[in-house]
Parts: C-alpha cells; structure tokens; sequence
C-alpha cells in the first residue's frame, strides 16, 4: 500500500518538500540509498549497507516487558496493523524493517484506562546481528498512559514503531537508546494523534555507535497537542541523528519540538533535521521547534537544520530557533568568581544545559537514568 497525501488544486508546489516524499509499505517504492539524497547527506550509509537490503530473518531483541493491568501484547500481521490506520514506511531502512521483521508486536492500552505506572518495553542486544522489528503501540481514547522503550546491548537494529493515539487520549513514548559501543539503531516513529489527545514523543541517544531517529507526527482530527522531546550526548567517533517532521494536516492543532545536544571528542557528530509542514487545511495551528548544541572540545561537529513549509497564513504561529557553540563564558565567569573550579564550573553548565529536557520529561524513572548516565558521561569528559 503506497499513501499519497494529495495538494489541493490552484496551490503551488513545493519541491522537494516533505509532502512529496513517498509512504509506503511496497519495498519497490524506495529506490537503492546511495548518500547523495538530501534525506541521507549527513549519514554514514556506507557503514550500514546491510541495513539497506532486502532479508527476512527470526533474529529479534530479547527482553522482559513490564505491562500494568489492563495493558496487553500480542502478535499480528503486518495487514493488522495496518487495520488500525497506521502511518506507513516513509524510507527505505523503514519499509525493509517491516518487510524483514517475522511479526508486528502489538500493545495495546484500551479506551478510558488511566495508568498509574509506566508500560516498559525492555529490548537487549546480544551481538552485531542485524535485526529488523515493527512494533504498534495503540491507545484507545481518552485512555492515559507512559510507555517506555529502553535500548541496551550490541545489535544492529533497524525499526518501524507505529504508534495510534485515541481521541482524547494523552500519551508519552520515551525511547532510550542506551546501546554498547558498536551498536547501529535506525529507527522510524510514527505517530497518528487523534482528535483532542494529547502525544509527547522523548528520544534519548547516548550510546551506540550509530543512532539515526526519525520521529514523525500527523493528526487524526483538530485539535491535537504534540511535543517533541529530545536530548543526545554523543562522544568521540559517534554519530547521532534525529529527525523530526510535523505534518499539520488540521486545524486547531499544536506542536513542540525541543532538542538538546553535547559533544566531545574527535568525530563526536550530531545531526538534528526538523521538518514542519503547515497544510492549507491546517487553520489556527500553533507550532514551534527549537535546537540547541553545545561543543564541549574540539573535533567535534553539530548539523542543524530547522524546516518550515507553510501552506496557509491563518494560523496562529510558527517558529523555530537553532544554535550550535561553546561554553558561556559569562556563566563560567560568575561560577568561577565564586571559588568553583574551572573543571567543576564546566560541568555545571553541561548539567543545567540538559536540566531544560529532563525536567520536562515528567518520568521519574527516566530522569533518574539521565541523570545518571549524564554523570557517567561527565566523568569520562575532556573537558
């Protein structure tokens, strides 16, 4: 099935927009990657050549799930899933994670079940296998729920999460990628919000050695909320990207896009793209993305590339901001001036540079982990 998401007559075209991407799960949809495309100019594809071809394997991630009451899992076919209107692949790692994954692994939350505790998906990697998934997250509406994919091991693992947010509904998927040196995630998030619900999408990158994040959203009726959350620290001969796409396909809608990055080490890279497209029909929307870097040494690289394609001037706003640099000096100055030492000031710009994200996270249990692993991060710092 290829989905087409037609413009309206009498409007111009933009080229090479999102909108006129293909979606589909028809393989043959997806030319060969060959690293010229815009999509894939900041990608090290040669590196991931065997997540670029067709194979179908059994090799999957083992872990143990924690499923509250209510909350069930079970296995479908890639027809299923598409039964509950989920959007389709919208590159080539993605259609191939779903041809290649042995069966979509369905968890569902009915209507009107507020959950108390979060639905922690755990998935472990225990070699450099290539393993390909789907995975279809369904909240009924005006249920309330917090799932969490935690990511940890060696694997090579490419993926397509789908996931459908009920009318009403207010949902949050976090995704830690928290994977052994070595370790490749490519992964596609696509997320269908319903009329009046409420999605928050929080992706964390800090281990692996590549992670590539598309994290997208479409509206299923007026008004939706989305936010997008996003924090990576990527050290030296890492590359993070994330990619984030808003499709404002009806009116009354909003949209909050947040990522924050630091890097140290030679080839420490980091990749951010976000995509907002501001359909005609899209009236009264309100959208905003922003991205910041911090450059803790050098050798390091930060791309930064904020999108907006805007169909229709009656909304109410759009925005977005990008920045990419070094330490604050004043900031390091004040700390300084107050018998911190140099090392330990750095560090507390690096801490409050990231508390922005965790404490809009609202997932005790994450925020711990972050906290954590920001402080591992910090002690093996050059600063």
């Amino acid at each position: 099935m290829t989905q087409t998401l037609d413009k309206p007559s009498g409007l111009p075209m933009l080229l090479n927009g999102r909108q006129d991407r293909p979606r589909s799960f028809d393989t043959s949809a997806f030319p060969a990657v060959t690293g010229r495309e815009e999509e894939w100019r900041f990608t090290p594809v040669k590196k991931l050549a065997d997540l670029f071809e067709e194979a179908t394997s059994s090799a999957q991630l083992t872990g143990e799930d924690s499923l509250p009451q209510g909350v069930t899992r079970q296995t479908i076919t890639t027809e299923a899933a598409q039964a509950h209107g989920i959007l389709a692949p919208e590159d080539r790692p993605a259609v191939l994670a779903a041809a290649g994954a042995p069966e979509v692994v369905h968890y569902d939350v009915p209507a009107d079940l507020e959950l108390d505790e979060p639905v922690v998906i755990r998935a472990n990697g225990a070699d450099a296998g290539a393993v390909r998934a789907h995975t279809l997250l369904t909240v009924g509406a005006h249920a309330k729920a917090t799932i969490v994919l935690e990511h940890e091991g060696l694997a090579r693992y490419s993926e397509l999460l789908s996931i459908v947010v009920g009318d009403g509904a207010d949902v949050t998927v976090a995704s830690l990628q928290m994977w052994d040196d070595g370790a490749v995630h490519l992964g596609q998030h696509d997320a269908l919000v319903g009329r009046d619900a409420r999605y928050r999408h929080i992706a964390v990158s800090l281990g692996g050695d590549i992670v590539r994040l598309n994290s997208n959203v479409r509206y299923a009726g007026p008004g939706g909320e989305a936010e997008l959350l996003g924090l990576y620290f990527a050290d030296a001969g890492q590359h993070l990207e994330h990619r984030t796409y808003i499709d404002h396909n009806t009116p009354k809608a909003t949209s909050n896009v947040m990522y924050k990055g630091a890097l140290q080490g030679t080839d420490a890279r980091s990749v951010w793209v976000g995509d907002v497209l501001i359909r005609p029909e899209a009236l009264g929307i309100d959208t905003y993305e922003l991205n910041r870097n911090l450059i803790l040494t050098d050798g390091a690289r930060a791309d930064s590339v904020p999108n907006l394609e805007i169909e229709t001037g009656d909304i109410e706003g759009a925005g977005h901001a990008s920045s990419t640099g070094r330490f604050d000096e004043e900031h390091l100055f004040y700390l300084m001036s107050r018998g911190i030492p140099e090392e330990e000031a750095r560090r507390l710009v690096v801490r409050g540079f990231f508390q922005e994200v965790i404490l809009k996270i609202g997932i005790p249990e994450v925020e711990e982990v972050l906290s954590r692993k920001i402080e591992d991060e910090l002690s093996r710092s050059v600063l």
